[in-house]
């Protein structure tokens, strides 16, 4: 990855045109005037974040737990990932939720019930779905390297997080692009950790927002522990994810992202 080259450019272009940054202090946390940001500076940012977030392969295990205001659901699961299209997840824990499993290759997506012993193609138009009745889609879950292709994107403004600066980007999906979202605005701090993403319909309504929280080392890089899927219409329902392992750029061999390894965990 580029990353000191793609840092060293949207620093240089904020640089040349936003002068202002120096101006009052109380404005650190809001968007400066004057900023402009190319696309393709801008994309380049939103790529980083990506490949950062996911690596060129990883493993790990995660807790996910849906919060609903009279309930709580459990769920221990192991996912497997490799470059930017190929990801597997499988439901550890509960007993009776074991072995459900949703495989995305490239631009397809299986998901597989062990109680009926079945595969189904999920297709493109069920990619904001919920996964296991999360507010997490299966577009969530997997990282989708959709906004790369689908969406152009812009910085428009830049706030402070702990020393270090934080670009906000808004992403429109390019026309005619197979997407659901009529809008999404990122958070990606200078190092490429992403902070917060904001999903919005396509009358630019909020729907959610996931929100990473706990930023330690995991797998030898700094990423947030937890993530918190929250429901912009409902407060007291969300979705937390919560990494009990992590590990990045592992050998992951090419059968784990198969029909056979969908269906046949070993």
């Amino acid at each position: 990855m580029k990353s000191g080259y793609v840092l060293s450019l949207i620093l240089l272009v904020f640089v040349i045109t936003a002068p202002a940054r120096a101006q009052d202090s109380q404005n650190a946390t809001n968007e400066f005037p004057g900023i402009e940001v190319d696309a393709q500076a801008a994309g380049e940012l939103v790529k980083a974040a990506h490949e950062y977030w996911r690596g060129q392969s990883s493993t790990g295990v995660m807790e996910m737990t849906i919060h609903r205001p009279d309930w709580e659901r459990v769920m221990t699961i192991q996912v497997w990932t490799k470059g930017n299209e190929d990801s597997l997840f499988r439901v550890l824990e509960p007993a009776r939720d074991k072995d459900n499993a949703t495989l995305k290759r490239g631009r397809e997506m299986w998901s597989y019930n062990p109680r009926v012993n079945r595969v189904v193609k999920i297709p493109p138009s069920m990619m904001s779905q919920a996964w296991m009745g999360s507010d997490f889609s299966n577009d969530d879950l997997s990282k989708t390297d959709s906004i790369l292709e689908d969406y152009e994107h812009r910085v428009i403004g830049v706030e402070e997080h702990e020393g270090l600066a934080v670009y906000e980007i808004e992403s429109i999906p390019l026309e005619d692009a197979p997407v659901v979202w009529g809008m999404i605005r990122l958070k990606v701090r200078e190092d490429f950790i992403m902070l917060e993403e904001l999903f919005f319909d396509e009358d630019m309504e909020l729907v959610k927002t996931m929100t990473g929280q706990d930023i330690q080392m995991l797998g030898g890089r700094l990423m947030p522990r937890e993530w918190r899927m929250q429901k912009a219409d409902v407060e007291d329902e969300y979705t937390l994810l919560f990494y009990q392992d992590l590990e990045f750029d592992v050998d992951v061999p090419d059968r784990i992202f198969s029909l056979d390894s969908l269906r046949n965990p070993r």
